[in-house]
């Protein structure tokens, strides 16, 4: 179907599902399924939507597309909890029916929006629609169709688009194959959204109103909420600089280190300083008040840290490590890895935090320092690559830590020498 048509496809199972879940009052059992089928929209979405900016965007932007991608979604959250907070004192069913049947105003306009957006060139090449890819890569890269750019870009798709397709069909067993160290870019794609999902930011947005409760906040669960959202907005921002000027690695390695110090802080001062859950805050000491205030700024920080570089980065290396032969496939298990271990994680925390409380944090400190330590020997750095040449960097087998050093060659690009004259050419241009 296309990458656009996948969008328009899912786009509209999603709003189907909400229709569905607005359209009752008293039974669960359809809203229920009205959230399976939504839930089928979204999951299909979060693969289908990096996969599409990562084929359409030029390499020079392509990280802050994908951070733009993230930063929509907390966007669309904080936004949900000032809708929250709007409507969850009302005394009926409107209570939830507007922030749930609000969200077929963004499926209508992603329905509608599709068709001014252009098809992938990369698929439009592997489907042998040539003069269609080059007004689409003309377009993005606001040139002359006629340009030696397109030339030389439509070359270089070509020539890794038949690489890719003489082993025929791709399977998904082809994703851990040996070809093109495809297994470990697999490997690498899920890693990292596994690691994401454990850093502890999704405890504070589930749960945390429950530890500020008990560190003696007088704030609603839905302003709690809110004052998160609008963290990780901010937060997210500066991500669109940093992860063209620092690249992947580093916003990995620095955001790994910056939120272990905010775990561990606010969990040891939590455990030694916090009263009881329900402890009456007329009861709070001293004491529990200034380590309450601790915890809740590392809690703070820590999101803000989160959204700075482990949100947004590995949704960026998904969307641009794998050839074109598996790169659905590939991103797709990416997705699934995500949405695999939020669901674990928003089942299994509050049962963990029943029992050891704030020590909880200290789970993800440790994973964090995981983190770090697989960021610094499994990933590589893909700033300022086409996708075609992380591919080259891949099938090279170039160390992660030296990566940021490697020059692609592109003798594996051309075809004909022509063809490396007008690549040197839009070199000199640009």
């Amino acid at each position: 179907m296309g990458r656009r048509g996948s969008i328009l496809l899912w786009a509209a199972i999603f709003t189907i599902g909400v229709a569905i879940q607005t359209a009752t009052t008293y039974s669960i059992v359809q809203i229920t399924i009205g959230r399976f089928i939504a839930g089928l929209g979204v999951g299909a979405l979060s693969a289908i939507v990096p996969l599409y900016n990562g084929e359409t965007a030029p390499k020079s932007i392509r990280g802050m597309m994908l951070v733009l991608y993230q930063l929509q979604i907390i966007v669309g959250i904080f936004l949900s909890y000032i809708i929250d907070l709007g409507t969850h004192a009302i005394a009926n069913s409107a209570s939830w029916r507007i922030p749930v049947g609000l969200q077929m105003l963004w499926g209508f306009i992603l329905l509608s929006g599709v068709f001014f957006l252009p098809e992938s060139p990369r698929h439009l090449l592997a489907t042998h629609r040539y003069e269609q890819a080059r007004i689409v890569i003309a377009e993005l890269n606001s040139v002359p169709i006629d340009s030696d750019m397109v030339e030389a870009h439509v070359a270089e798709l070509a020539e890794a688009i038949k690489a890719e397709n003489e082993g025929g069909k791709a399977t998904w067993t082809e994703c851990f194959s040996t070809r093109n160290a495809l297994w470990k870019r697999t490997g690498n794609g899920m890693m990292l959204q596994f690691i994401q999902q454990l850093n502890g930011q999704n405890f504070y947005y589930y749960y945390g109103d429950t530890f500020f409760q008990s560190a003696g906040t007088q704030l609603s669960p839905y302003v709690i909420q809110t004052i998160l959202g609008a963290v990780s907005v901010v937060g997210t921002v500066p991500a669109l600089i940093l992860i063209e000027t620092w690249g992947r690695r580093r916003s990995l390695l620095t955001g790994a280190l910056w939120e272990a110090v905010c775990a561990i802080i606010a969990g040891l001062v939590g455990h030694f300083t916090l009263a009881p859950v329900g402890t009456p805050t007329t009861n709070l000491t001293q004491r529990n008040k200034r380590g309450g205030d601790t915890l809740i700024t590392f809690a703070v920080l820590h999101v803000f840290g989160f959204s700075m570089f482990w949100g947004p980065t590995p949704w960026v290396y998904l969307g641009e490590s794998f050839p074109l032969r598996v790169r659905a496939k590939c991103i797709a298990l990416g997705s699934a890895t995500n949405w695999l271990w939020n669901f674990l994680l928003s089942f299994f925390a509050p049962r963990i935090a029943a029992r050891i409380g704030p020590l909880i944090l200290l789970i993800f400190f440790g994973m964090l320092i995981f983190g770090y330590v697989y960021v610094y020997l499994a990933i590589p750095e893909t700033k300022g690559l086409s996708l075609e040449e992380v591919d080259e960097m891949y099938r090279a087998g170039v160390q992660p830590w030296r990566s940021s050093a490697w020059k692609p060659s592109q003798k594996h690009v051309y075809a004909t020498e022509r063809e490396k004259e007008v690549h040197d050419h839009v070199v000199g241009m640009a």
